[in-house]
């Protein structure tokens, strides 16, 4: 009784909960790529293991997942005496950068300013993806006018960002 609520404490009280069926899993892949080291004497891909328990390829790659514990994004990777390289330096958002959220926000500022007319055209443009001619259609003006509106529209933005 006291292992079993040793185990319970273990398995509840862990960074991330995990159900008890993926770790039952996570422990038998474990189990598995052990004896298959064993007998072949090499490190077995995750589709041997796959086969061995008779289970989806992608079972036990959530599962290997699921045991792994949290890593801390200022746990040091690297060290040569001086500063600490960490796993926050290693990590990139390329999307979500200041730069681009103060770009937004200047061309959002920018698109506030042009009239309706030009935001309408723009948008037909540009994010409906519309030729001049369909817009020109749509609004009922000249394709040249859609063109010198949006090249106009496009050079108001320009200046106010």
């Amino acid at each position: 009784m006291i292992i079993g609520e040793i185990r319970r404490y273990l398995r509840d009280n862990s960074a991330i909960r995990v159900s008890r069926s993926m770790r039952d899993t996570a422990y038998r892949v474990l189990q598995v790529r052990e004896r298959l080291i064993s007998e072949t004497q090499r490190e077995p891909t995750v589709e041997q293991i796959a086969k061995e328990l008779d289970i989806p390829r992608e079972d036990v790659v959530f599962a290997m997942d699921a045991i792994v514990d949290p890593v801390s994004l200022y746990e040091p990777v690297y060290s040569d005496g001086g500063d600490a390289l960490c796993v926050m330096d290693q990590v990139r958002d390329t999307q979500n950068t200041d730069e681009s959220w103060t770009d937004r926000i200047a061309l959002k500022d920018a698109l506030k300013r042009l009239d309706d007319r030009e935001r309408r055209i723009l948008s037909l443009r540009f994010y409906e993806g519309k030729t001049q001619m369909e817009v020109s259609a749509e609004v009922g003006i000249s394709q040249a006018q859609v063109s010198r509106l949006e090249k106009g529209a496009i050079n108001t933005i320009k200046k106010n960002i």
